[in-house]
């Protein structure tokens, strides 16, 4: 049974350059890439973090949890972790986690297709690729795939 109000959800594919972010909700199940932050020798850029959850006021974040393939955790696993606890606490809001292996992969595949087959004119940047793993990270949560409970 389909919910009755729509939770908006923010997504982030977490990385030590750039923090992809997608947008989406849980009665459309659709996800889009929203932007991506910058990660600096400063840190991560929380203010542009916390001016997303202005504009969106999600109910609900979700951080994608490095994996192998094997669904043991990645070496950046422990930094996504922390992350995931600092983003839940700032925000104040519930932070669920799923399995993000190889959303990047599939995000760059997907992007550098859409640009041979002329659907996309603008080249296919970093910042493209993190936004889109972002996105394919939440639909796979609003489906149901991959969640891991903490």
């Amino acid at each position: 049974m389909p919910e009755a109000r729509a939770r908006v959800v923010l997504a982030f594919d977490f990385g030590l350059r750039r923090i992809g972010v997608a947008c989406g909700d849980t009665v459309s199940n659709a996800a889009a890439p929203a932007t991506a932050i910058q990660v600096t020798e400063r840190g991560i850029d929380w203010s542009a973090i916390e001016r997303l959850l202005q504009r969106y006021q999600p109910d609900l974040l979700v951080v994608g949890s490095p994996r192998h393939a094997d669904g043991s955790p990645s070496a950046l696993g422990e930094l996504a972790d922390h992350f995931a606890a600092t983003l839940g606490a700032r925000a104040g809001r519930p932070v669920q986690r799923t399995d993000e292996f190889a959303s990047s992969i599939e995000a760059a595949a997907e992007l550098r297709s859409q640009r041979a087959s002329g659907q996309r004119r603008r080249r296919v940047q970093h910042a493209d690729i993190d936004s889109a793993a972002a996105a394919i990270i939440l639909e796979r949560w609003l489906r149901g795939e991959g969640r891991i409970d903490d």
